[in-house]
Order: structure tokens, then C-alpha cells, then sequence
């Protein structure tokens, strides 16, 4: 197994040596990614079952957004993993000493029985606090593991810690479990933001010749990836089917707890603690964002709200899938500001300030939400991402005699890929050119970010096809809030073509109604079936 480091680099590169060691270290870190990643899945799967028998499940309800119950089994996977990597004993961790990687072990079981009773019988803050702290305590003084300097945070002053180490250490290693903890909130997100929190760990411990923590960061990730595999929404899975829950939140904290500790101190570290701030950016600064906020507002920091950041996205339209495109970017682009400033030597007080800035920025947005969420509503147009609060396709100013050749056009559009409903309105009020009539085609989307990435599409190709067509208004349907609209009508065509948001009063006739689903299409000029479009709430 590959020990890391590197030695010679120009005289094997010319040899060839050292090409075919990046080969085949390489190959050896793809291979035990690829077994963790099995055995995350597989574990993970098995797990399913006993979820719902011992209660281990996440009910819908408060601040939560997902609909349907689902297990809390996402940190069985993980546990399976560092068990299955420690039998394996020296082949592994052959550079990590026998007394830390015990301390690990026995440090993650602790917090993962602490998360997995919390998830069953829904535990009190103060136990859980106590636990962590005892964990933090153990990885002090059984691993070694502990903050003893904070670097050179101003010019010319190096901050040592002296006996404020441990204190800081279980403050921060509370602090890690929960910041993952909070950032658990919409499909995918907080195992995205790990997996590239722990690359660039892993970037950076490699250059630091840190092998040992390099594969244990790697085992790691292939745990991750068997959690995501169940828990990121892709085609083909539309929700969620597992949950990391307490007991996988709280052990995935703990372990970049012990990590960015690890890697920050002591004379052989690989990374300044100010690298470890930016390389775990975005939980870190959601997590003391949104408490500072309560605070701020008068209320407990530990009280669940949605004012996450992943909270004002969807809020803002962003579907699940774009929301942790775009934190994972975040993360992303914050890490490598945080592994260049270590790679360019680029002075610890310089990029503490630049983190103190950015985390400043992000509050103040963060504090306000009502102006920060129209914002991210542009943002989201500006970026061509379809609305998560798309429900179909909207086709105005339309003249009577030509809504049926409309619904032969839209239904050879559509296809037969999902269920709609297709209706067509006459106004009461007349127009000079006799455009008085607009389709409403409702297509129950919601939840479903694949389905509303197709809806845009087809509307987009059925704008295209009636471009030629001068005075149509073609666009998506967009399901407004309730809260928002005083009577809760339903959108309108005026003479432009556009939708007016105040003609509420406005008399109109349904004339056709239409359902689409099954491969069967009801409604003809002889009978048809009136239904009542989907509401949009």
C-alpha cells in the first residue's frame, strides 16, 4: 500500500518511475474507494429494512420539507466503512499509530450510538452536547489530537493556545458535528459539500506527505459516495430514499473534526488552521450565520428555523438539484481560495481577514431574507434554471377558432412521457382582434426536478414551433403562492399577451377540457370529462 510522499520526483520522472508510481498509487486509492463505496451501499441497503421495525425514520412535519417518511440509515454505511478498513489493520492505516486510529474508532461508535438514539427517541440538546464533549475529550487525550496554536492570525504574532487548547478543541469539535448537522437539510447537499470538503483535505494532506490520512480520507469518500448514491436525487431517483440522520451527521462532523485538527497542528502539519476554516467554508459559515441570526433576533441558536441558506434557494425557486449544484460550487471555489493561499505562502493574517470578509458578506445577506430571496430569484433567471414552482406551460392571446389545431400541436409536443391536463379558457371581456381565448396545460410536477427540467424544455421547443406565429404568449406556467395573491386567481391573458397579476375579476368560461395520462387522452367535440385542474398552492 502506498505511503505517500515523494522522493527524487526529478530524476524518476525521466526514468519513467515516477509516472508509472502515479499510476499505480492511483489505481490503489480507486480500488479502496471502490470497495468502501460497496460496502457503504450494501450496508446501507441492508439497513433499510430494520429502519421502519425500530424506528429509525424521518417523519414529515415542522420545518421539514420532504413529504414522505424516510429512513434515518445514511451513518450505518459510514460506521460499516471504518470498522471494515480497521480489520484490515496495517494494510490501511500502517502510518497512523495503534492509540490514535483506536480513538477514532471508539470516538466514532460513541457519537454514532449518540446520533442513532437521538434519531429513535429524539434526544435533548444537553445529552447530546455532554456526549460530544466526551468525545472531543477522548480524541484529546487518547488520540492526541488538539488545538495548541491558532497560527499567525496577526502580523508578527503567533497565537498559542497553552492550557485554552482543550476547551477550544471540544468547542470546536461540538461545533464540526453540528455545522454538518445543519447543513443536512435538502436532498444531497450535505454529503456533495463533504465529498469535496474531503478531496481537497485529501489534496492537501498528499501535499503535505501525509499518506496514511490520504487513504484514510479516500476510505472515507467511498463511504460518502455509497450515502449519496441513495440520498442525491438523479434521473431515475427523484427523492431521497435514505437519510444520513444524527447518527451520520454527528460522525461525519467528528471525523473532519479529527482531520482539520490533526492536519492543522503540531510541527509536521500539512495545512495552517486558517486552511482548515476555508476548506470546510460553507458549513461552517451557514452554521454560525444562522445561529448569530437567532441571536440576533432574540431567539435560541439552537432552535430549527429555515433560514439556511439551502432554505432561501428553494425558497427562490432553485430545485433541489440546483441548489446542490450550487453549494457544491461554493464549497468548491472556497476550498481552492483556502489550498492556493497554502500553496502560494500567501501570510495566515492575509487570508484570515480574507475569511473574516467573506463570512461578513454572507451574514449581512443571510440577515435579511426577504431582500436576500428576490435576489436569488434573479439569479436563478439569470442562469437559464427552471423554477421548482413550474406546474406546465401557458399559451395566450390565442384567437377561438385556433385552440384545436393548439392542442393537436402541444399533445405531439408532449408526447406521452408524463400525465397533463390540458384546459382552454375564453375571456368574457372582447379585443379588437378577437384574441380572447388561452390554454393552461397542468402538469403535477411538484418534488420531481427532472420533470420540471423537461417541462422547460417542451416549452421551450413548443415556443420555438409557434414563433412564426404573431401575438402568441408562450411560457411556463408558474405556480404562484398564496400568501402573495389576495383572491387566488388564476393567470390571465391580456391583449399583449402577457399575464396580468391584478385582473382577478375577470369573467371567463372553460370551453375545453382535456386529461392526458396512461397513454390516453379524454376529452373530444363529443363528450368529455371535466376535472378540476391541479391547485397551486
Amino acid at each position: 500500500m502506498w505511503k505517500g510522499g515523494s522522493v527524487g520526483k526529478d530524476d524518476w520522472w525521466r526514468s519513467g518511475a515516477l509516472r508509472q508510481l502515479i499510476v499505480e498509487v492511483a489505481v490503489e486509492l480507486a480500488v479502496l474507494f471502490g470497495v468502501c463505496l460497496l460496502i457503504s451501499g450494501v450496508v446501507i441497503r441492508s439497513s433499510v429494512g430494520l429502519a421502519a421495525r425500530f424506528g429509525i425514520m424521518d417523519c414529515p412535519g415542522g420545518h421539514k420539507q420532504h413529504a414522505a417518511s424516510t429512513p434515518f440509515v445514511g451513518g450505518f454505511g459510514l460506521i460499516a466503512v471504518l470498522i471494515g478498513a480497521a480489520l484490515l489493520g496495517d494494510p490501511i492505516f500502517s502510518e497512523i499509530p495503534f492509540l490514535p486510529l483506536a480513538a477514532i474508532l471508539v470516538g466514532s461508535v460513541t457519537i454514532f450510538l449518540t446520533g442513532l438514539a437521538d434519531d429513535i427517541w429524539h434526544l435533548s440538546f444537553k445529552p447530546r452536547l455532554a456526549i460530544q464533549a466526551l468525545v472531543a475529550l477522548s480524541m484529546v487525550f487518547l488520540g492526541g489530537v488538539e488545538l495548541d496554536s491558532l497560527g499567525e492570525l496577526l502580523p508578527g504574532l503567533h497565537i498559542t493556545l497553552g492550557w485554552l487548547g482543550v476547551p477550544l478543541t471540544i468547542f470546536a469539535t461540538i461545533g464540526l458535528i453540528n455545522a454538518v448537522n445543519m447543513i443536512d437539510g435538502v436532498d444531497g447537499l450535505s454529503g456533495s459539500v463533504s465529498m469535496v470538503s474531503l478531496a481537497l483535505i485529501a489534496l492537501v494532506a498528499y501535499a503535505g506527505n501525509a499518506g496514511g490520512y490520504v487513504i484514510f480520507i479516500v476510505a472515507l469518500m467511498g463511504g460518502v459516495g455509497g450515502f449519496l448514491y441513495y440520498n442525491l436525487r438523479y434521473p431515475g431517483n427523484r427523492r431521497a430514499r435514505v437519510f444520513l440522520g444524527d447518527n451520520g451527521s454527528m460522525l461525519l462532523g467528528f471525523l473532519f473534526a479529527w482531520l482539520l485538527i490533526a492536519l492543522s497542528q503540531g510541527s509536521h502539519a500539512a495545512m495552517t488552521p486558517v486552511t482548515a476554516l476555508w476548506l470546510f467554508a460553507l458549513p461552517l459559515m451557514d452554521t454560525v450565520g444562522v445561529m448569530l441570526r437567532r441571536i440576533w433576533l432574540g431567539k435560541s441558536p439552537f432552535r430549527p428555523d429555515r433560514h439556511h441558506l439551502h432554505h432561501l434557494f428553494i425558497r427562490a425557486g432553485f430545485r433541489v438539484c440546483d441548489v446542490v449544484l450550487v453549494a457544491t460550487v461554493m464549497q468548491i471555489v472556497l476550498g481552492l481560495v483556502g489550498v492556493g493561499g497554502l500553496l502560494l505562502d500567501v501570510p495566515e493574517y492575509l487570508m484570515f481577514g480574507l475569511f473574516l470578509a467573506v463570512f461578513a458578506v454572507y451574514f449581512l445577506l443571510i440577515l435579511r431574507p426577504w431582500r436576500l430571496v428576490p435576489g436569488l430569484c434573479r439569479l436563478n433567471r439569470s442562469l437559464g434554471l427552471p423554477s421548482v414552482h413550474i406546474r406546465g406551460i401557458f399559451v395566450g392571446s390565442l384567437r377561438k377558432e385556433q385552440w384545436p389545431e393548439m392542442l393537436r400541436l402541444i399533445a405531439a409536443e408532449l408526447g406521452t412521457a408524463y400525465a397533463y391536463q390540458f384546459n382552454v379558457y375564453q375571456l368574457g371581456e372582447s379585443t379588437l382582434d378577437g384574441r380572447n381565448v388561452y390554454c393552461v396545460v397542468h402538469i403535477p410536477a411538484e418534488g420531481n426536478d427532472f420533470l420540471i427540467g423537461k417541462i422547460r424544455r417542451d416549452a421551450m421547443r413548443i415556443r420555438r414551433r409557434l414563433s412564426r406565429q404573431q401575438g402568441l404568449a408562450v411560457r411556463l406556467f408558474v405556480c404562484r403562492d398564496i400568501e402573495n395573491e389576495l383572491l387566488g386567481a388564476e393567470p390571465v391573458a391580456s391583449r399583449d399577451g402577457s399575464r396580468s397579476a391584478d385582473r382577478r375579476g375577470v369573467r371567463r368560461t372553460l370551453i375545453y377540457p382535456a386529461e392526458h395520462g396512461q397513454k390516453l387522452v379524454h376529452g373530444d367535440d363529443a363528450s368529455f370529462e371535466l376535472s378540476v385542474p391541479p391547485a397551486c398552492r
